[in-house]
């Protein structure tokens, strides 16, 4: 049997799947990872957690003409395998390879060379100014870590963008991990946030919105959870 992956060799291929077909292409996406990062070495647990995340963002959005800025850009795997590099995604970290990182030298669908945290809010919105000035309409996604989320710069672009007014999308990723597991009021304050009243009872009313969809509503219910789990 053919797996759903082989199909997708770009956003468009994907867009072309079933909702709810994503559960089975996230399991494929999955295996692959584990099964490749454990020859070349890489960030695991980082690609593992945005399965869903990315998938979605892909689906929903239209890269390359809208821009993805992917913080630190160790989180990119998925977006890679999804961007016309499955190919050559055993080359992962290898000389002359895939770089473990967004890279624009690379693909088109890249466009901010990433390796240190805390920098994509600002490069987001360096994209949606000059998107302005040209009066284009595109999206411009920024997708940080509440790791990340504690670098000044981070800080510096949240405020930056308040006082520029324009109109671009912050994902947070709040797995409440860094390098190590976080620490400091704003995890603190994140934490409590998701699991306060308010959250957990729009949770649970989006839930059974959900599971009331006619035939494919469990599968859009578990899908949503692994979205979830991953914000």
């Amino acid at each position: 049997m053919s797996k759903l992956l082989d199909s997708v060799d770009s956003p468009q291929d994907l867009k072309n799947i079933p909702v709810e077909k994503l559960p089975e292409l996230a399991k494929e996406i999955r295996d692959m990872l584990l099964d490749t990062i454990s020859k070349t070495g890489g960030h695991l647990s980082s690609n593992l957690g945005v399965v869903e995340l990315t998938l979605a963002m892909h689906y929903v959005f239209n890269s390359p003409i809208d821009k993805f800025v992917w913080d630190v850009g160790h989180q990119s795997y998925v977006h890679k395998l999804l961007t016309g590099r499955k190919s050559r995604f055993d080359t992962l970290r290898q000389y002359d390879g895939l770089c473990g990182f967004t890279k624009r030298e690379e693909s088109q669908h890249d466009h901010w060379n990433c390796g240190h945290g805390g920098t994509s809010i600002s490069a987001a919105l360096a994209f949606a100014k000059a998107r302005d000035l040209k009066k284009e309409k595109n999206d411009v996604v920024a997708v940080i870590g509440d790791g990340s989320l504690t670098a000044g710069m981070a800080f510096e672009g949240l405020n930056h963008t308040g006082h520029i007014q324009s109109n671009m999308i912050v994902v947070l990723n709040d797995n409440e991990w860094s390098i190590s597991a976080n620490v400091g009021g704003m995890s603190a304050h994140l934490s409590k946030i998701m699991t306060g009243q308010v959250m957990l009872k729009i949770k649970q009313e989006i839930g059974q919105l959900l599971l009331a969809v006619p035939g494919i509503g469990k599968e859009i219910t578990r899908y949503a959870h692994k979205i979830d789990e991953a914000i």
